[in-house]
C-alpha cells in the first residue's frame, strides 16, 4: 500500500520525539521518525512533504553535534525544528547559540512579535501564549535572512523564520500536552505550510500490521505473552487475525498481580474471547528470585529474565515456536533506551524491553512498538475488545514488585493487594475510574508510629497515585476532593492490617514518571 504525503522526523534523542510523530498521525499524515546520523544518506522521496527537527540532549556547539550538511537546507521541503533543532538551523546557518543565564524548564509566557503562517491562532487574543520549555542554551542571534516571530522573557528568539526558504525554528515544545495550542502550530505547519494531504489513519495501521504478520509469520506457531491488560490483549487479537489457530496465549501468574487478578484473566480470555491460553502458576519461582533484592533496575531484570525462561521452557513443550510476542508499547521503549538510537536518556528499564536478557532462544514480535496507548484503545475497540479490558488503566509487566518499594515478600503483597483493592472499588463507585488515566495504591518501605484504640502502632505507610494523560508521556496529578481522600484513607487504615498511614503523590510528570520505580 503506497503512503502518499509524508513528515519525515529526525530524533536527535529527545524524550519526546516519538510525541512529534503521533501528533501528526492525529492529523492523518503519515510521520517517519529517523536517526539523525542518517540524515546525510537519507533519500528524499518526492512524497516527503515536510522535515521536522526534534530536541535533544546535545549541545550544538560541541564538535561533531550534527553531520547536517548546508545542502539540506536547499532541498525546497519545509523544515521546522524544534528545541536543539531549532538551535541547530541557527548555527548552521550562521545564527550564534550560547548558554543564557536565566535556564527554562517548565511553563514560559511566549509573546507574540510578528505574524506568521505558522503561528495563525496560535496566540491568544492578548499575543500571548503559555509554552513548555525543557533548555539552557539560546538562540543569541538569528541567522541572515531570518525574522524573529516571537520571543520569552530569556529568550528573544524563542520563534524564527525564514518565510522564503520555509524553514522553522521554535526554542519550545508543542508536541507536549503542557503547551497550549501546540497541536495547532504543528496543524499549520503540517497542512498549511507543508499542504500534506491525509492519507492515513488507524484503519490503515491495523491492515498494514496484520497484513506484515501474515508476510512475517507465515504457517509458523507464536506464543504470546498475555497478561491481562489492554496492550497483550490487542497484540494477541491483531495475531489471531493473521495467523489463527497458531497462536498460543501464555498467562504467566507471578504473584505480583492485583487481588483475584489471575482467576478473571483466565475466565475472561479462555471462555469469552476463545484464545488458546496455557496457565502457568509461578509464583513460588518469582518470589525466591526476588527475595532480599531492593534496587528496581535488578527487580526489572530479574522479572523480565524469568518472563523469558518460562516462555522458551513452554515453546519447546509446544515444539515448533520460534517467536514470542509481547505487547510492547514506544513508551517502554523510549523510556528504556532510544528507539532510534538518537541518544535520549534512559529512564528506567522495562521488563519487556531493558529487562530481557541479551541472548533470547525466541523471536520477537512486538507489532505495538510504534503505538501509544490511546492509540491501541483505538486498535482495541476496531477489533471489537470487550469494553472491560479496553478500558483498563495501564498496568505495569513487573507488576507489584515496582509498587513495593524495598524489598518484596509474601506479606507485603498481600497488604499492598488489599489496599488496592479498596481503592479501586472506589474508584468505580464514584465513578471516577474512566476519568481517570492510571491508579495505584504503592507501599512505600518505612514505617510510622500510629495510635489505634489507644495503643501504639507501628506499620507501613501507602502511597495513592492518580495522573490524568493523554499518552502516558506526559502526565497531571488527578485533583480529588478531600472527601474522597479521606474517606479512601480511612477505610485503608481500618481494614488493612500493615498500614497506619496513607499519602496522596501530586507530582506531575516530568519531574516525576508514573510509576514509583
Amino acid at each position: 500500500m503506497l503512503i502518499k504525503d509524508t513528515i519525515v522526523i529526525f530524533d536527535f534523542g529527545s524524550q519526546f520525539t516519538q510525541l512529534i510523530a503521533r501528533r501528526v498521525r492525529e492529523l492523518n499524515i503519515y510521520s517517519e521518525i529517523v536517526n539523525h546520523s542518517k540524515i546525510r544518506k537519507f533519500k528524499f522521496k518526492k512524497n516527503v512533504k515536510g522535515i521536522i527537527l526534534s530536541g535533544g540532549p546535545s549541545n550544538v556547539n560541541k564538535p561533531g553535534s550534527s553531520k547536517i550538511g548546508f545542502n539540506f537546507f536547499n532541498l525546497n521541503i519545509p523544515i521546522l525544528g524544534i528545541c536543539y533543532g531549532h538551535q541547530l538551523i541557527s548555527k548552521k546557518l550562521g545564527g550564534k547559540i550560547k548558554s543564557s543565564t536565566k535556564r527554562e524548564f517548565g511553563f514560559a509566557k511566549l509573546i507574540k512579535h510578528k505574524k506568521s503562517l505558522l503561528t495563525d491562532n496560535f496566540f491568544s487574543n492578548s499575543g500571548s501564549n503559555s509554552v513548555w520549555m525543557s533548555h539552557q542554551d539560546i538562540v543569541f542571534a538569528a541567522p541572515s535572512g531570518f525574522e524573529r516571530i516571537a520571543y520569552t522573557q530569556h529568550s528573544k528568539n524563542a520563534v524564527i523564520q525564514n518565510k522564503k526558504k520555509r524553514i522553522y525554528g521554535i526554542q519550545f515544545h508543542p508536541e507536549v500536552s503542557h503547551t497550549k495550542n501546540g497541536k495547532i502550530l504543528l496543524k499549520n505547519f503540517v497542512l498549511k505550510i507543508c499542504k500534506a494531504k491525509k492519507s492515513w489513519n488507524l484503519k490503515i495501521q491495523k491492515k498494514l500490521i496484520i497484513d506484515s504478520l501474515k508476510f512475517r509469520l507465515k504457517n509458523q506457531k507464536i506464543i504470546c505473552g498475555l497478561s491481562g491488560g489492554v496492550d497483550s490483549a490487542v497484540t494477541a487479537l491483531l495475531l489471531k487475525k493473521a495467523i489463527g489457530k497458531n497462536l498460543i496465549c501464555i498467562f504467566v501468574d507471578t504473584g505480583l498481580l492485583r487481588k483475584n487478578e489471575p482467576k478473571n484473566i483466565i475466565n475472561f480470555f479462555r471462555n469469552k474471547s476463545k484464545l488458546k491460553l496455557i496457565h502457568i502458576d509461578a509464583k513460588k519461582i518469582f518470589y525466591n528470585q526476588l527475595k532480599n533484592v531492593s534496587d528496581p533496575e535488578k527487580k526489572r531484570k530479574i522479572i523480565g529474565k524469568l518472563f523469558i525462561k518460562i516462555f522458551e521452557k513452554n515453546a519447546k513443550k509446544i515444539k515448533n515456536v520460534n517467536f514470542l510476542a509481547q505487547g510492547t508499547l514506544y513508551p517502554d521503549l523510549i523510556e528504556s533506551k532510544s528507539q532510534t538510537g538518537g541518544g535520549s536518556s534512559k529512564i528506567k528499564s522495562h521488563h519487556n524491553v531493558g529487562g530481557l536478557p541479551k541472548k533470547m532462544k525466541l523471536k520477537l514480535i512486538e507489532p505495538l512498538k510504534s503505538f501509544y496507548k490511546d492509540e491501541v484503545r483505538k486498535l482495541g475497540k476496531q477489533l471489537n475488545l470487550d469494553p472491560i479490558i479496553l478500558n483498563r488503566h495501564p498496568f505495569p509487566g513487573p507488576g507489584l514488585a515496582i509498587r513495593i518499594i524495598g524489598e518484596v515478600n509474601k506479606e507485603k503483597i498481600k497488604i499492598l493487594q488489599n489496599a488496592d483493592e479498596i481503592f479501586m472499588r472506589e474508584l468505580k463507585k464514584e465513578k471516577l475510574y474512566e476519568k481517570i488515566w492510571q491508579a495505584y495504591v504503592a507501599l512505600l518501605p518505612h514505617k510510622t508510629v500510629g495510635v489505634m484504640g489507644d495503643r501504639r502502632t507501628y506499620e507501613f505507610t501507602c502511597l495513592l497515585r492518580a495522573v490524568v494523560s493523554e499518552d502516558g508521556m506526559t502526565a497531571d496529578f488527578y485533583k480529588f476532593t478531600g472527601d474522597f481522600l479521606g474517606k479512601v484513607s480511612n477505610q485503608i487504615v481500618n481494614s488493612v492490617p500493615g498500614i497506619n498511614r496513607v499519602v496522596y503523590d501530586i507530582t506531575s510528570k516530568p519531574p516525576s514518571t508514573i510509576e514509583q520505580e
